[in-house]
């Protein structure tokens, strides 16, 4: 199987914004301390891909294979350039992930041409001649959800094996769920939507990549648990608390979840600081204390 559950991880950085190693390895210990749990996505959203050079997104990855030898590692890529995302992938590949992630560049927000996102998915897979996941963009994002017609044609790309859906909708979630299992039923539809995750299992899912993981990786692999053996109850109560927590860390302006979800961390003491890259703000006191407030009941749940 091409799914599983994987944590989106985010990015440790030292006081002066350089990678903290040792930071990254006990962020890293911690999530895959928690049993069900099969892998970890690296350099994605949550983890600042965007902000971080080419050797940095593979000291990441090594730092990750070291920690957990055995996990599943997928390592994402957000490039605009096709050659450049390409190199990231194959540096990546090197530094010890097993398969590669492409994120939709922000420019196709505005708009891009089904040829041009095709051709820079077939670009980079030919290269790192490795395992691609694809990720499908909220409803709300413009134009980076993929329109049914570039999901068929990307799912033609022979080594596709999996798709992280972010449609952030159920009825969006369903057709990327149904055009995959006509065209490829082998390649895994992985949920993405924090808010909606018990929805998304409930459909059928295989497995999920989110960065919720990466705070209560308990309750993700709970939440998936309960739905497969038809514990609802205890399913609902789980999706109760991740959606008020997850509320507040995707709340519009959405590039802040990395600097939330690493404020959440640093007061659990799971990382030493909460520092983004520029220019990415501080999460200002008041957003802190209402995260935690959210973030109390999901923890207390996962006791």
């Amino acid at each position: 199987m091409n799914g599983g559950l994987y944590a989106a991880t985010i990015c440790a950085l030292t006081a002066d914004g350089q990678i903290d190693a040792s930071a990254q390895e006990m962020h890293f210990a911690s999530v895959m301390a928690t049993p069900g749990l099969d892998g970890l996505l690296l350099n994605g959203h949550a983890g600042e891909g965007v902000f971080t050079s080419r050797e940095e997104q593979a000291q990441i990855v090594r730092i990750a294979r070291e920690v957990a030898p055995k996990a599943r590692i997928l390592a994402a890529v957000s490039s605009e350039s096709t050659m450049q995302a390409a190199g990231d992938a194959e540096a990546a590949l090197r530094a010890g992930a097993d398969a590669i992630m492409v994120f939709a560049p922000f420019s196709w927000a505005l708009g891009a041409d089904p040829r041009a996102i095709i051709a820079h998915h077939r670009g980079i897979a030919e290269v790192a001649g490795a395992p691609i996941y694809l990720f499908q963009g909220s409803v709300g994002s413009g134009k980076l959800a993929y329109t049914p017609d570039v999901l068929r044609a990307l799912l033609e790309i022979e080594n596709v094996a999996g798709i992280k859906e972010g449609s952030w909708e159920t009825r969006a979630y369903e057709m990327t769920r149904r055009i995959t299992r006509a065209a490829r039923p082998e390649v895994a539809v992985m949920a993405s939507g924090d808010e909606h995750l018990y929805a998304c299992y409930m459909i059928g899912s295989d497995g999920s990549a989110v960065s919720l993981a990466a705070v209560v990786p308990e309750l993700i692999v709970a939440l998936d648990r309960h739905v497969r053996e038809g514990r609802h109850a205890q399913a609902f109560a789980i999706h109760t608390a991740l959606f008020d927590f997850a509320k507040l860390v995707y709340a519009a302006p959405g590039h802040m979840a990395a600097a939330r979800l690493k404020a959440c961390l640093a007061e659990l003491g799971r990382i030493p600081n909460d520092i983004c890259r520029a220019p990415t703000p501080p999460v200002t006191p008041d957003e802190r204390a209402a995260l935690m407030a959210a973030l109390r009941p999901c923890v207390e749940l996962s006791q």
